[in-house]
């Protein structure tokens, strides 16, 4: 039986999750979140991905969205910006 994939992308900032302003953003990292998925949803394929750079983003999703059951994104600075 094939696993699901879901591909999660963060956008801009995201990579310093748990490193910037903790007192309002907290003090956890992505990848304590990613695991924590990993561990939740085992018969899903998780895949992550992060960049600042819009193109990039949208490069990935072109690159895999086609070939997964979903994609969830954060796009961090880019849903004010």
């Amino acid at each position: 039986m094939q696993k699901n994939q879901i591909h999660i992308i963060n956008g801009p900032n995201l990579n310093i999750l748990g490193k910037r302003e903790p007192s309002i953003y907290g003090s956890v990292s992505f990848d304590v979140y990613f695991n924590e998925l990993k561990n939740l949803f085992p018969n899903v394929e998780l895949h992550y991905y992060q960049s600042n750079i819009e193109g990039e983003i949208i490069n990935y999703m072109h690159k895999y969205g086609f070939d997964c059951n979903g994609i969830v994104l954060n796009a961090g600075g880019y849903t004010h910006t």
